[in-house]
């Protein structure tokens, strides 16, 4: 069965684990009732989905749009875990030390560099139990997922310079059909 374009990228795949690891971070750790919740799992899951909405939308400038969209989403998922670890006394390790004090880091990303896509059930691991742990492996994996969209939207806007838009495709498909019909 093939996949989705999108679904090979690991820009993509990243922000699945973020989901699913947003989603229990706040259900374990969010009041349920709080909007806070609603609004994290919600800005994880717009940085997964806006990514698979963009890849398939008809024109380059609408996915460039998207990836921007995802960014900006995990962005705003990335102050919330911020500002979790500053309401709880949480410090924040650097990219280094929670690579080297977070099992689950690695863990996720020999999951997703051993498959070409995302299985129906990718195994990854659940949240670390300390607050301490699961609020840093959350920080660094949106760091990485949005340093990987930014990749993306840049390589997108250099394929959209040297490529043009939708606009500019079908205007030459015009041209080109004009020409063969006279």
């Amino acid at each position: 069965m093939s996949k989705a374009g999108y679904e090979y990228l690991l820009a993509y795949k990243i922000t699945v684990s973020i989901y699913d690891l947003t989603k229990q971070f706040c259900d374990k750790y969010i009041d349920p009732k709080s909007r806070t919740h609603d609004q994290m799992v919600q800005a994880a899951r717009s940085g997964m989905q806006n990514i698979a909405e963009g890849h398939k939308h008809v024109s380059l400038k609408g996915y460039i749009y998207l990836t921007g969209i995802a960014m900006g989403s995990l962005e705003e998922l990335l102050n919330d875990y911020l500002s979790y670890a500053r309401q709880n006394n949480i410090s924040i390790l650097s990219a280094t030390e929670a690579k080297t004090q977070i099992r689950e880091i690695r863990a996720i990303w020999d999951i997703i560099r051993a498959n070409p896509y995302l299985p129906n059930l990718p195994g990854f691991p659940n949240l670390p139990d300390s607050p301490y742990l699961a609020v840093n492996l959350m920080l660094t994996l949106v760091n990485q997922a949005n340093y990987l969209i930014g990749k993306l939207n840049t390589s997108l806007q250099e394929k959209h310079m040297k490529e043009g838009g939708l606009t500019e495709r079908l205007y030459r498909k015009r041209i080109e059909y004009r020409s063969r019909n006279n």
